[in-house]
């Protein structure tokens, strides 16, 4: 059975997912509708443990399937048990991921309208399982609840049957095996007799999403790691077939120009594959204008995604310059301001890629130059010891870390501004990673990190991870202004947090 490695560690990612807009009781908008606005979320939070209303808070997480980017969104909750919170939003309808510090590991489903204020009020009982919610305007509580469990369910499915050498077959025989593997997914969900038919077209779309991006579009690594879990001489480098563009015409079967994709939650991470595969190259957009851009675009995937125009090759097209505004937070120059203006007037699309940039420009006052420093040649077990060594008299805060890591791109965004207090203080910021990051899409993302980077080869990075005890990533060493370890941890504890630890060494 299929085993998505890299969403193992992107866990509480591939749990989130969006529901259909039911503009009335029993119709469903066909297609959404991007939209630049806000929306409004109220509520309030009962509890019969008796913990403390000013301690409580609330977590939401919105995807933006233009701008390319998870916004997250904090809410604290007063004395009364409520809380207000506004956030931006881009299509008309969003639904949003939402936990609460008192049962953080259990996920909502709430819908939210632009231009509009939804009303959730929560009732926990004393072991802190929901007693009662209640959502205004009404959603299909089943959905609100227990949505993400099936989805929970699809990800971490197993079959049980042995692992098949899929290495030494060829790639019709892979891609045919990937549908099996995923219609037993697919089951799970389409078996439910809980959630709403419309949740459920949502959650198969995001399944086929998730399956695809995160296990077939990485063909060579799957195949090296399908070899190890299936062989018992791991010693050796198996002989895999190698691909081309012409793989990819799995696409096609996804009908990617079916615009619910943009409900689904795992789209942004698809569209990042798309646009940053080395197989199907495609260009940045750089300062080109958007028509020839595109008119190169079609070229290579027209055939392959099965249509030469359509709704999904805008959306692209924002994805790639979302790219640049994320991973370099580079804001737009004027040339690409004028190319967007001339392609989408006033639109939409343009309007949320503005928005987008003049939050990016704020950020890149705060960001830091970035370094690349070169350790290949030093022993494995001195790679730390000489990292530490370079920074004498100062506290030393290590992240590692990798492209395709979620969790650690979110930490790294969510300590941005954090990390802005220490300026000029006793403290170097260090990041770690290793050959999973395809190094071109490296380089391009430190750029957005800043401070100093390090790229290990396997060995090195393995010896790390063994000697700290370190499971996965993001996990993070700290060390005091004489060199010593005082700390190390699996997981971003929050920004607040690490402040305080550094803050404690300085």
């Amino acid at each position: 059975m299929i085993n998505i490695t890299k969403s193992n560690l992107c866990y509480i990612y591939s749990l989130l997912f969006l529901l259909i807009y039911k503009q009335a009781v029993g119709m469903v908008v066909a297609e959404p509708f991007v939209k630049a606005g806000t929306a409004k979320l109220t509520g309030s939070i009962k509890s019969l443990s008796g913990s403390s209303k000013d301690s409580i808070f609330i977590n939401v997480t919105i995807p933006h399937p233009i701008s390319g980017e998870y916004a997250k969104y904090k809410a604290f909750v007063d004395r009364t048990g409520n809380f207000s919170i506004e956030v931006n939003v881009e299509t008309v309808v969003s639904l949003i991921a939402l936990n609460t510090s008192l049962a953080p590991e259990k996920y909502l489903l709430v819908k939210l309208k632009s231009g509009t204020v939804t009303n959730l009020d929560i009732a926990y009982k004393s072991n802190f399982g929901i007693e009662n919610i209640h959502v205004t305007p009404s959603m299909n509580q089943n959905d609100v609840i227990h949505g993400f469990e099936v989805q929970n369910k699809m990800i971490g499915y197993r079959s049980g049957r042995t692992p098949e050498p899929l290495y030494n077959k060829s790639t019709d025989y892979f891609l045919n095996y990937v549908k099996n593997a995923l219609s037993e997914r697919l089951a799970i969900v389409n078996n439910d007799t809980l959630i709403s038919k419309e949740l459920k077209d949502v959650l198969i779309k995001d399944q086929r999403l998730i399956v695809y991006y995160s296990f077939v579009f990485d063909y060579k690594d799957q195949m090296i790691l399908n070899y190890r879990n299936t062989n018992v001489d791991k010693s050796k480098e198996p002989s895999i077939e190698k691909i081309d563009k012409t793989y990819f015409r799995f696409l096609k079967d996804l009908n990617l120009n079916d615009q619910q994709y943009l409900y689904c939650f795992n789209f942004l991470e698809f569209q990042k594959e798309i646009l940053g595969n080395e197989i199907l190259a495609l260009p940045a957009i750089g300062e080109s204008d958007i028509p020839s851009w595109l008119a190169s675009v079609k070229a290579i995937l027209s055939d392959l995604v099965g249509f030469k125009n359509g709704s999904y090759y805008d959306i692209l097209a924002a994805n790639s310059y979302a790219k640049q505004l994320n991973e370099e937070v580079k804001p737009l120059t004027e040339k690409q301001k004028k190319n967007i203006i001339n392609y989408w007037k006033k639109g939409e699309i343009a309007k949320i890629l503005f928005r987008k940039n003049k939050q990016v420009i704020e950020q890149d006052m705060l960001k830091s130059p970035f370094f690349v420093n070169d350790v290949s040649s030093v022993a494995n077990e001195k790679v730390i010891e000489t990292i530490v060594s370079k920074h004498k008299g100062k506290a030393v805060f290590i992240d590692l870390w990798a492209t395709w890591c979620a969790p650690c791109l979110d930490a790294m965004q969510q300590f941005r501004s954090t990390k802005d207090n220490f300026r000029n203080k006793d403290v170097a910021f260090i990041y770690v990673t290793n050959g999973s990051s395809p190094r071109k899409l490296w380089e391009q993302k430190i750029k957005g990190i800043g401070n100093e980077h390090y790229y290990l080869n396997g060995s090195q990075w393995n010896y790390i991870m063994k000697n700290f005890e370190f499971e996965g990533i993001p996990s993070y060493l700290l060390y005091n202004k004489k060199g010593v370890l005082v700390n190390k941890f699996i997981g971003f504890p929050g920004s607040e947090e690490v402040k305080r630890m550094i803050n404690s060494l300085l």
